[in-house]
């Protein structure tokens, strides 16, 4: 068993991911910590509640940032045309849920639970990177107690989905980003590059309610606001971002990666631009050096993806 806290900020393709992480059998989820993005924190944070009590989660959860890492930056916009004003597809989320919260600030319960289980804990995080730079602010040394670092973020060799350079989840904070990409923990990075080759069309998920009723009706029924965003953009179907990152956890072997050092553009024409120095390749000294080799995804098999999360999330197996 692989013991998981997971860095979210549901969100409806966050809200896939989870339950793939609930229902994988090789996977211990001990953790939910919540991020703004998605949707405010309030709504991040109410919607992880509702999707543990709906799903019947163990995890507790933990509230977390609800600005960026760097409080001097402008306050984004949410992306309600996406996720909806609910952040789960306008399904009528209750307002407040009767779950109970952890009492502790997200970051605080990544450092104790990772310390409370040194070298076991992989952190997957497919939101903005506040509550793991915080964690990282608060207590440095923690970095090197954990097992592994999974995120869904970033664009290296393609254009971004916020601006033609950055990916969303970088671009909403990128002082975070940058901090996490150079710490000295091992870091995967699940981008555009490979998510958006991952399309879950309509008939497949709906082949999976037919399959196994409640939990995954209710996953499809958030679904099709964003089938409907992506209706426009990739035709029939949603790409399945976060639970990208979290197949990579349990299936390496789909996917390819590149290694070396990750730095994150900060203010700018750029800013949240994800760029990677590739090891072997040589340049003038600058502002990769010095910090640690990471690995980003290159190529990944889409259609074995989509069957692993599809062996989890229906039958509970490993794919």
């Amino acid at each position: 068993m692989q013991k998981v806290i997971f860095d979210t900020d549901p969100g409806i393709d966050d809200a896939m991911a989870l339950l793939f992480l609930h229902r994988h059998p090789d996977i211990d989820l001990i953790g939910v910590t919540t991020v703004f993005g998605n949707a405010p924190i309030e709504i991040t944070t109410r919607n992880a509640q509702f999707l543990k009590q709906q799903w019947m989660i163990e995890a507790p959860v933990a509230k977390g940032a609800g600005k960026t890492f760097d409080p001097s930056r402008a306050e984004d916009h949410f992306p309600t045309f996406i996720h909806g004003d609910d952040g789960l597809g306008n399904i009528g989320v209750p307002e407040t849920v009767d779950v109970p919260l952890d009492p502790r600030a997200a970051h605080h319960f990544i450092i104790d639970t990772v310390k409370a289980n040194p070298g076991e804990v992989t952190l997957i995080a497919v939101g903005r990177m506040t509550n793991l730079a915080l964690a990282l602010k608060t207590e440095p040394d923690f970095a090197a107690l954990v097992k592994e670092v999974i995120i869904m973020g970033g664009a290296f060799d393609i254009n971004g989905n916020v601006s033609p350079a950055a990916e969303a989840n970088i671009h909403g904070d990128p002082e975070a980003a940058d901090l996490v990409f150079t710490a000295p923990w091992p870091v995967t990075v699940i981008g555009l590059d490979v998510t958006t080759k991952t399309v879950m069309t309509s008939g497949f998920l709906a082949d999976m309610v037919k399959e196994n009723g409640a939990a995954v009706q209710l996953l499809s029924d958030l679904s099709q606001f964003y089938i409907s965003f992506y209706n426009m953009r990739t035709g029939d179907g949603m790409v399945v971002h976060d639970s990208c990152a979290c197949v990579y956890l349990t299936n390496p072997e789909l996917f390819e990666t590149r290694s070396g050092a990750i730095r994150v553009v900060c203010g700018g024409l750029a800013d949240g631009q994800t760029i990677q120095k590739p090891d072997g390749v040589t340049f003038p000294p600058g502002n990769w050096d010095g910090h640690p080799s990471q690995k980003i995804c290159t190529k990944i098999e889409a259609v074995r993806v989509l069957s692993v999360i599809r062996s989890a999330i229906v039958r509970g197996e490993r794919g």
